[in-house]
């Protein structure tokens, strides 16, 4: 069978008559629709406002976002993992869903629909929001000079910022959970409609805002 010939735009030179650039078009749209995480929220229009966050929030279109451990194991995959399952994963971490997959994404998806309802707004951008907002620039690490641990700021790379953001996402809401009677969906759609807005009373953006303030004076 003989490959099927790639459609090409000719595109005279700027020099006037003589030879032309062929250069390859612009690939059509895929066949088949984009599916809408849980079948309701698109991706269509989500924007990243950090670049250097930009390539480590993994938000290719998926309608559940489930890796089945493909990606456990192996150093620096989790930037390959879906923003929304890494989320997900941090709430298993919380005792109440340790080991239960099903019902931490049954929890985000509640939580994406009650953010729906409230704000009006994609779900998908507030969480992204709320991750650029939570991600801290700065940490403190020790060094030793002669036997004396010394406190001294640091930047935080990407991949770290944005694993810390999420941490505190998940924890904001677990903490939150275990204090009122609220249900846990309840309390994450809260974090991060407050992370989104940049709000201090966010858990993880009030302790963003700590380690920033600690680093500041380690400088």
């Amino acid at each position: 069978m003989s490959a099927t010939p790639v459609p090409s735009v000719v595109v005279d030179s700027e020099e006037g008559p003589g030879p032309v650039v062929q250069r390859p078009a612009a690939p059509p749209p895929p066949p088949f629709p984009l599916p809408p995480l849980f079948g309701k929220f698109p991706f269509e229009g989500i924007e990243v406002h950090d670049p250097g966050l930009q390539p480590y929030l993994y938000l290719h279109p998926i309608y559940s976002p489930h890796s089945e451990g493909k990606l456990s194991g192996r150093p620096f995959m989790k930037t390959h993992m879906h923003l929304v399952e890494r989320l997900a994963n941090h709430l298993m971490k919380g005792g109440k869903f340790t080991g239960k997959k099903s019902k931490a994404l049954s929890t985000v998806r509640r939580a994406f629909e009650e953010l729906s309802d409230k704000e009006h707004q994609n779900p998908l951008q507030l969480l992204v929001n709320a991750v650029e907002n939570a991600a801290p620039r700065e940490e403190v690490t020790r060094l030793q000079f002669g036997g004396i641990s010394v406190p001294r700021a640091v930047d935080a790379a990407p991949a770290r910022r944005v694993a810390v953001a999420i941490r505190n996402l998940a924890q904001g809401a677990i903490q939150a959970s275990r204090k009122s009677t609220k249900p846990i969906y309840s309390c994450l759609a809260t974090e991060i409609a407050l992370a989104a807005k940049g709000d201090l009373t966010s858990f993880a953006v009030g302790r963003k805002e700590e380690v920033e303030r600690v680093a500041q004076s380690a400088r």
